[in-house]
């Protein structure tokens, strides 16, 4: 499975870069293993650095969107409703325009 870079964050996908900076800030923060004796707080450190170092960067950030679109992590299921809703728009009127 594909990391969710803004879940990491606990941002949108809209964030615009002082959002992603603040919420980075605070996650290492919270996160930090000299500050946080958790089982897994190295491991969300590591994610929560590796979110930022690609939500941060431009191009890395447009080619991870990119990415998350084609694999329909935003919202799948709106996603299959708005395909679905479409194709059958499309039978449905092309079958009773042609009646």
């Amino acid at each position: 499975m594909t990391a969710d870079h803004y879940a990491a964050l606990g941002l949108a996908a809209n964030a615009s870069l002082a959002d992603i900076k603040k919420a980075f800030r605070q996650k290492a923060s919270f996160y930090h293993p000299d500050r946080n004796d958790a089982p897994d707080a190295a491991l969300q450190f590591q994610a929560v650095q590796k979110a930022y170092e690609v939500l941060s960067d431009d191009t890395a950030r447009q080619a991870y969107d990119d990415n998350r679109r084609r694999n329909l992590l935003d919202d799948p299921l709106q996603t299959a409703q708005e395909i679905w809703q479409a194709y059958s728009t499309r039978i449905f009127s092309s079958s009773s325009s042609s009646t």
